[in-house]
């Protein structure tokens, strides 16, 4: 969790909402990301996508069996997805996000029967901080 919250870090110096995501397989970094919507004008480009694309990339594969994805926020819908639809074994994040969290919050892809993968989630694993980084960028941003 520390590396997501420098990568978070990283992101909210480039003024993108400081959210970070690592992937590890067999104890290993694999896959790294930090929001870059704004700087890629790109809505899909949120930390835990880029995270799981650069861990596809490492291990030449798009199951991603084997890997826990760590992330500072409760994933969105969207990224949740992208974590069943790649087979992830464990997601573990930081702060709850209760107007958009898919692992918990306000949905739960995660463990969804409809859906043909679920894992375990991990939550609030440094939650703290994670959320203070998210709160100081808002207020700053607010004036």
């Amino acid at each position: 969790m520390q590396e997501a919250l420098a990568l978070a870090r990283s992101a909210g110096e480039m003024r993108e909402v400081p959210i970070g995501a690592v992937a590890l397989h067999e104890g290993f970094i694999v896959g790294r990301g930090a929001n870059r919507r704004e700087s890629a004008r790109d809505p899909t480009a949120h930390a835990e996508l880029l995270a799981l694309q650069e861990a596809a990339r490492t291990l030449g594969r798009w199951r991603l069996s084997g890997v826990t994805l760590i992330a500072t926020l409760e994933p969105c819908a969207m990224c949740a997805g992208a974590m069943v639809l790649a087979r992830i074994d464990r997601l573990v994040y930081g702060a709850s996000d209760p107007k958009a969290g898919a692992a918990g919050s306000l949905m739960d892809l995660t463990q969804d029967p409809r859906l043909n993968h679920r894992f375990p989630v991990e939550r609030g694993l440094l939650g703290d901080a994670c959320g203070e980084l998210l709160k100081d960028f808002f207020r700053a941003r607010r004036g």
